[in-house]
């Protein structure tokens, strides 16, 4: 494989990895899954989601590499594949608030500065 192509590949990996964040239920259903592997019917119940959501989405973060699951008689109970997904997530968070933080900053000064 050519270093173009390999780079291209793992540009590609990271896409699809990020894509299976792009949904808020996803995330929620990661940081429940760093609590404890769950069920999908637990899970369901824990987050209050219909159960073929939570399914859907676990489809998605297995396509992705961030959950595994294992059969456990008539259920499959899912965990998180790298718990650095977690580390990775509080990471984006903290952008996040830092963020907010400012936009929240830029918005007092600017009405501060508006004339009455």
């Amino acid at each position: 494989m050519t270093p173009n192509a390999l780079r291209d590949e793992i540009h590609q990996m990271h896409a699809h990895l990020c894509s299976s964040l792009a949904d808020p239920n996803r995330i929620l259903l990661l940081y429940t899954l760093n609590q404890s592997p769950s069920s999908v019917g637990d899970l369901a119940r824990e987050l209050d989601l219909p159960q073929s959501s939570v399914s859907r989405h676990l489809r998605v973060l297995r396509e992705g590499g961030l959950v595994t699951g294992q059969r456990d008689g008539h259920s499959v109970v899912y965990q998180l594949t790298d718990p650095r997904v977690i580390e990775a997530l509080d990471t984006l968070r903290g952008v996040l608030a830092a963020s907010l933080k400012k936009q929240g900053a830029l918005a007092v000064t600017a009405t501060q500065s508006i004339p009455v």
